[in-house]
């Protein structure tokens, strides 16, 4: 097939495949840039797709969206607030804001505030007149470079923030959004991340009525992520045959939520027709009474994400994994050293029974040796479907010795030839059993490996331990 497009001259459509894969891999797409024209004009459309979440401290994209705007108010708004926007060659070669493709207005506002403070010299905290400034440039832009260039979003996010200035403009964005349909319409993935910031207040209100409403005209809401709610008004509501999204909804995750509040989830998602994925982080309330909700619905309830801190009604938590084990693809609990030892065995009992298909693991204990040949027990009935391994053992309880041996020396065998990332946070560690581990590991490909502190015996520097780490919380947003 591939010879065939080669000889019948489809050449650029198998380039284009093959830079695809480098999507998220931003340097060598850069790099990619520099080939020829043809190179270029593939890589430059996947470099733009969604600018305003690569992490950068070059914020002179923006200026390249302003480049050549004939708005006479915002360029006069900008003079005044002694913004310089014309420090860029005449000749633009690509119309950039057709590009993009991926937009959550929270990474927006908070670019934006970067560039501002940037080009206004501003290195302290914004005053009360900035941030008026701010949000009509922010405004301002999404106007300009998304509304009247007729911008085509493959996917919108809706995050709300805890900064008070940021719930504002976010709230003058979705005010915008509501006055042009169209662009509404257009948008083919509707995602919601919800916190529980100002409930009760006015601006928090108006937005939660914003966003009814550009759920409504949207009709094609994807994924909903509650994040740190106490209760969820919106949520039940965003649940009804009001909102139609009984056939769109593919996704929910819960992140910090008190499920108690949840009455009706049983009436809830029966309703839900598309429903791929269920995520539970760190929740408040995984009951007898929450479970007992999922037991009695007659879909299937595919829960791929389970991350605890509570294990007092493990009796309660069988039956959820009978009904839901085979779907839990990433999981994860931070034991505390006062739980008793019989609940911590059950527990890791019933995830080596029930659940065979895990790829994320993540381990945050202070535990006893029969525990951690447990874990290792449990790694190895999983090794063909894990990727991810983050283990993070705390020490000064009631052993100290010998765990990071036992990690050390038993961990390299067992671990799959294949793995994308793996994190080691452990102490006491002696140089000839991290000889072993590596030993142990060579023949094994690991995409991330975050071990920073037995790094510098071996005189590996690492620039950035934060590229070596998972964030979790972006982990579960990035979920499909």
């Amino acid at each position: 097939m591939s010879c065939s497009k080669i000889f019948s001259g489809d050449l650029p459509e198998l380039i284009y495949e093959i830079i695809k894969y480098l999507q998220n891999d931003y340097s060598t797409l850069y790099s990619c840039i520099l080939v020829n024209k043809l190179w270029c004009r593939l890589a430059i459309p996947l470099l733009w797709e969604n600018p305003f979440s690569i992490p950068t401290k070059n914020y002179k994209f923006i200026e390249i969206y302003l480049h050549n705007l004939n708005d006479d108010d915002f360029n006069t708004k900008l003079n005044e607030y002694k913004i310089v926007n014309n420090s860029l060659p005449s000749n633009i070669l690509f119309n950039y804001p057709r590009f993009l493709k991926y937009l959550n207005i929270y990474e927006f506002i908070y670019l934006v505030e970067k560039w501002f403070k940037s080009a206004t010299g501003i290195r302290k905290q914004l005053a009360t007149t900035d941030f008026e400034k701010l949000s009509f440039i922010c405004v301002s832009i999404f106007r300009i470079i998304i509304i009247e260039n007729e911008v085509n979003l493959h996917t919108l996010e809706i995050e709300k923030s805890g900064f008070d200035y940021y719930l504002a403009c976010i709230g003058n964005i979705l005010e915008l959004i509501l006055k042009n349909p169209n662009f509404i319409h257009h948008i083919r993935n509707l995602n919601l991340y919800f916190g529980n910031s100002y409930v009760g207040s006015s601006k928090y209100t108006l937005m939660n009525n914003r966003i009814s409403q550009i759920i409504k005209l949207h009709q094609n809401l994807k994924k909903i992520m509650l994040d740190y709610y106490d209760c969820i008004p919106l949520y039940q509501s965003l649940l009804t045959e009001y909102f139609n999204c009984s056939n769109t909804l593919n996704t929910i995750i819960f992140h910090y939520v008190n499920l108690n509040c949840i009455r009706n989830l049983q009436k809830v998602f029966e309703q839900l027709n598309v429903l791929e994925s269920v995520h539970i982080y760190y929740c408040f309330g995984l009951n007898t009474s929450f479970i007992q909700q999922i037991i009695n619905l007659t879909k299937p309830f595919k829960l791929k994400s389970l991350f605890m801190n509570d294990i007092s009604q493990v009796e309660s938590l069988e039956l959820l994994l009978q009904k839901s084990g085979d779907y839990l693809e990433n999981f994860g609990y931070i034991l505390e050293v006062n739980f008793k030892l019989s609940s911590k065995q059950q527990l890791l009992e019933l995830i080596t029974k029930y659940c065979k298909n895990i790829k994320f693991l993540d381990f945050h204990y202070g535990c006893e040796r029969q525990i951690i040949y447990q874990l290792l027990n449990l790694i190895e009935n999983i090794k063909l479907s894990i990727n991810y391994l983050s283990f993070d053992v705390w020490y000064g309880y009631t052993e100290t010795g010998g765990y990071s041996s036992i990690i050390l020396q038993d961990l390299g065998q067992i671990l799959p030839s294949k793995l994308e990332y793996l994190c080691l946070n452990i102490y006491h560690v002696k140089t000839n059993d991290f000889e072993l581990f590596l030993k142990n590991i060579q023949d094994t490909f690991i995409k991330k490996l975050d071990v920073v502190d037995e790094f510098k015996l071996y005189n590996i520097k690492v620039q950035s331990y934060d590229d070596l780490k998972i964030n979790l919380r972006n982990y579960i947003k990035k979920i499909d």
